[in-house]
């Protein structure tokens, strides 16, 4: 009993012990917000990357794609029998973009992706990235009426009614520009007149001349030119002009990236800049499928747009209806009407090993004979994991030499007191006190800080991460410098996770320290001999 009421009595009195105990407290405190965020941002980043992307995804490398994709899905079905969950088939090919912005061109590299809205779906998490609640639910490829981002302030007018707004605008600018254009040909023809007139009085013109009529007659008017390619696959009728305000091209849903941008005005408010929005016109250019490559030069209506926080993703890709992108690409043999693909997705069970997965699908299509690339979710993402595992272990290390430091200090705070305190150890001894009863003291002191040290780090680690948004904005507000830069970051807020598990290795390996600390100590008082304790001076 006395070796505790000893230690409460020093830890009373002792205020060095309490510098110990707040380096322990900081320690904790800081490593249990640092593992919280950097949990927060792996899991973020983990939900997003998989939702992204399928648990296995087969890439064909070939120009003409993978050809009968049924014939695959039903070999695959086969050697993993019923692991999976869900298949997809999509085309993916690089393409260029380009967005008309204010009589100006932007090009954008971007990677165009064929899907089927029916299946992709089943095996990511691509609907839930679209800005109309209607897409997210049941993607369409037909341009809305209206609705887009209802969350989203500041996002602009889009849709059917701004798609036929802008196309009366246009029309009605069109016809004011004729009228003018118009005017000013008269004028100019009235002056031409008038001039020839002047001229032929001037040089006697004979009776009868008609110089108007003349200049009219010079070179006759042919009108427009016809040609036969315009009757091409329109059944011998005449051509049709397409009615922006009244239809759309084939629809296609782009990453938010590629056609917006993150700035600052003069309120040092962020907004978002967007070149071209649901109910507008781009144009791709991709190559297509035969052996004598060629450029396909499609016109796209944009129907919605993608973001999944990803920058990787919203500033790369481009998504359209698969048997569109077939279509265009030739990738159809004309013979049997079979169509080809360049990637398939899987999705598996609940508790299926991807790797073995994998690994089955590798014997079944070997590289020396496919040219496929057959890789999980987690293989095509390896690099960004491994740095995001690597950063956390390099900054617990880095986290945990600070409670190293405070188990130096409490080294250091307890030889002072065994020296301090020899007379009282010898008089302990003398009184029958065992060695090991007097290095249990010292053993129960280090203890003790660990436990108090913890504990509060612990408690006020726990009431920072709960407040990390709150005190963000506080900082932002006195520093006037943003700590989460929302130009930069993709996340609204910090996100965070407080792992139980982490919780009890922290706390345990800051007592461990603590503990390890006061042995030496406790060791040195242990060896003491009574008589001489007391006789020290």
């Amino acid at each position: 009993m006395y070796r505790w009421l000893l230690c409460f009595r020093y830890l009373q009195t002792r205020y060095i012990a309490l510098a110990s105990i707040i380096s322990v407290t900081l320690g904790v405190a800081t490593l249990i917000v640092v593992n919280s965020v950097m949990a927060g941002f792996s899991a973020e980043m983990h939900d997003r990357l998989h939702g992204l992307a399928s648990d296995i995804l087969i890439e064909c490398h070939t120009s003409g794609g993978m050809p009968d994709p049924d014939a695959h899905l039903r070999e695959i079905k086969k050697v993993c029998g019923d692991k999976i969950a869900g298949a997809s088939v999509s085309v993916h090919v690089p393409s260029m973009l380009g967005i008309d912005f204010n009589g100006q061109q932007i090009a954008r590299h971007v990677n165009l992706v064929g899907l089927d809205p029916e299946t992709y779906d089943s095996v990511s998490q691509f609907g839930q990235f679209l800005l109309h609640p209607e897409n997210q639910t049941a993607v369409s490829f037909d341009l809305r009426e209206e609705g887009f981002a209802p969350d989203r302030e500041g996002f602009p007018a889009s849709g059917w009614r701004y798609r036929r707004a802008r196309s009366a605008y246009e029309n009605a600018l069109q016809i004011e520009r004729d009228r003018i254009e118009s005017l000013k040909a008269q004028q100019t023809q009235a002056a031409a007149n008038a001039a020839i007139a002047q001229s032929g009085s001037t040089a006697g013109a004979p009776e009868g001349s008609n110089p108007t009529v003349a200049s009219h007659s010079a070179e006759p008017s042919l009108g427009p030119v016809f040609s036969p390619e315009l009757l091409e696959g329109s059944g011998g009728e005449a051509p049709r002009e397409f009615d922006p305000g009244q239809e759309q091209y084939p629809g296609i849903i782009l990453g938010i990236s590629t056609c917006t941008s993150k700035t600052r005005d003069t309120d040092d408010v962020v907004r978002d800049h967007y070149y071209c929005r649901p109910g507008d016109d781009v144009r791709m250019m991709f190559p297509n499928a035969s052996e004598n490559t060629k450029v396909v030069n499609q016109k796209f209506t944009v129907v919605d747009l993608y973001e999944s926080g990803m920058s990787e993703y919203d500033s790369t890709f481009a998504f359209c209806r698969l048997d569109q992108l077939q279509n265009f690409r030739g990738m159809i043999d004309p013979q049997t009407g079979t169509r080809s693909v360049t990637t398939i997705q899987l999705k598996l069970i609940e508790g299926a090993s991807l790797n073995e997965v994998r690994d089955d699908l590798r014997r079944r299509f070997p590289a020396d004979m496919y040219a496929y690339s057959i890789q999980t979710w987690r293989d095509m993402q390896g690099p960004l994991l491994a740095a995001v595992r690597l950063e956390t272990m390099i900054l617990n290390i880095l986290l945990f030499l600070i409670i190293a430091v405070a188990g130096f200090g409490i080294l250091a705070t307890f030889f002072m007191i065994v020296v301090e305190k020899t007379r009282d150890i010898g008089t302990l001894k003398a009184l029958g006190a065992s060695g090991k009863g007097v290095m249990s003291i010292f053993l129960s002191y280090g203890l003790l800080l660990g436990f108090v040290g913890s504990g509060a780090g612990l408690v006020g680690g726990l009431i920072f991460v709960s407040k990390i948004n709150e005190v963000a904005a506080l900082i932002e507000k006195i520093t006037g410098q943003e700590v989460f830069d929302p130009t930069v970051y993709y996340f609204n807020t910090i996100p965070t996770i407080v792992d139980p598990f982490t919780l009890v290795w922290v706390m345990a390996g800051a007592i461990t320290i603590a503990a390890l600390a006061s042995v030496l100590p406790a060791l040195r008082a242990a060896r003491m001999h009574p008589v001489r304790a007391l006789r020290f001076e």
